[in-house]
């Protein structure tokens, strides 16, 4: 049982959120039953313009069904969210259910939406637990929304959250509305403690909501997910994609758990068909019982290889600690220089030789709090992490030598 909070909706979110009136459409009223004349959406009854017949999908070549893209998509993805909440149901008697769902385009609009739901423009401010995801950052700057800081612990390599710090700020600051927390963290790739988000969902007097961004939460262990925890918790949204471990970057699709409460809001705010029917169909093929088979297949692969990159990274001279956890299809790495240090310079230089001369493209990270001389590199297929380790011992060996390092490397 959760705690008694001090959250409340109604001072919390936005006078003119609460106020709305969301767009509604003939088919809110009335279902297509598929045999329906549809004459209220301004639609091209003669079908989409495509350089195929359209009929047949196999002919098409697209590998899904474009007869009907003539047609707006479901605004409520029911089917959808179902397929979601089922994925990440674990308790019987208060399961997850579609009106504890907002679909977005990626997690970046869930970001946004959020910001936009619960901070006033120019007045309130969220807080967000460097290092982290960007996004958060940036959707807070176009809403004219202040960032308050409250590093991870960057003392011990770690990155742990640090609840009683972040209770401080919400105690002293009740402007702040909003608490990001990434986790499997992003650069950091560990999943924070459970017992701290509890601890910061249990502060007793601030009115606000805290995020969990979960993006990478599949490359954890099993049941790391918080979600399951939004039908206790009425100020908890728990963000997750499909982008990552289930590989479908390129359609777009982030959801948000929360209680029905915000999420009907969130759904309010949105622009009705956001989701497309394409992303959808696709989607639901992924959360099947074949998709979900092919997903555990592609994650054992993967996984295989990141135990690969953490048994082969450190016998290269040149590449120090391994920072962070290990929870996400990433690794986070320091950089040394000649004189075993972490060197952000030499980071630089490694990740821009890396990507100029071999074309091999990691991501820097030298610049974050807490990852002096880091480079995150993802995990890729065998052939790829490979040609990785390969390039990456004589960019090594060539920085040094140009730095003035020990021969040999």
């Amino acid at each position: 049982m959760a705690p008694t909070c001090a959250f409340n909706l109604q001072t919390c979110a936005r006078k003119n959120i609460l106020q709305l009136i969301p767009y509604r459409c003939a088919r809110d009223d009335y279902k297509d039953n598929g045999s329906n004349i549809l004459l209220d959406a301004n639609e091209n009854a003669y079908g989409p313009s495509l350089p195929f017949d359209g009929l047949d999908e196999s002919e098409a070549g697209t590998g899904y069904d474009c007869t009907h893209l003539n047609r707006y998509p479901d605004p409520h993805q029911e089917g959808l969210k179902r397929l979601f909440c089922n994925h990440r149901n674990k308790n019987p008697t208060k399961p997850l259910t579609p009106a504890n769902l907002f679909l977005g385009v990626g997690s970046d609009e869930a970001i946004d939406a959020i910001i936009r739901c619960f901070c006033i423009p120019g007045k309130d401010k969220i807080l967000i637990c460097p290092p982290t995801y960007g996004m958060y950052s940036i959707s807070a700057q176009v809403n004219d929304v202040q960032v308050v800081k409250e590093p991870l612990d960057l003392i011990s390599g770690e990155f742990k959250l640090r609840p009683e710090a972040i209770n401080k700020r919400l105690s002293g600051d009740p402007t702040i509305k909003l608490v990001y927390i990434c986790s499997p963290g992003n650069p950091t790739a560990g999943t924070v403690d459970p017992a701290a988000v509890r601890k910061v969902l249990a502060h007793p007097t601030w009115n606000g909501v805290i995020v969990v961004d979960e993006a990478y939460i599949d490359f954890a262990p099993e049941g790391s997910s918080l979600a399951p925890w939004v039908v206790d918790y009425p100020n908890l949204v728990v963000m997750q994609t499909l982008s990552k471990a289930f590989g479908l970057a390129g359609i777009r699709l982030g959801a948000a758990f929360t209680a029905p409460e915000i999420a009907q809001l969130l759904n309010n705010l949105k622009a009705p068909y956001s989701i497309s029917s394409t992303t959808s169909s696709i989607a639901m093929a992924a959360l099947s019982p074949t998709g979900l088979a092919v997903k555990k297949e592609n994650m054992r692969r993967l996984l295989a290889q990141r135990d690969r990159l953490l048994s082969e990274l450190p016998k290269l001279p040149g590449i120090g600690r391994f920072l962070g956890g290990f929870d996400s299809n990433f690794l986070l790495v320091e950089i040394l220089d000649k004189d075993a240090v972490p060197d952000s310079a030499v980071a630089k230089r490694v990740y821009e030789e890396l990507a100029e001369e071999h074309g091999v493209i990691v991501r820097y990270r030298g610049g974050e709090p807490g990852c002096t001389g880091c480079l995150r590199i993802t995990v890729g297929t065998e052939a790829e992490v490979g040609k990785l380790l390969e390039k990456l011992r004589e960019v090594l060996k060539a920085v040094w030598r140009e730095r003035g390092g020990r021969e040999g490397v």
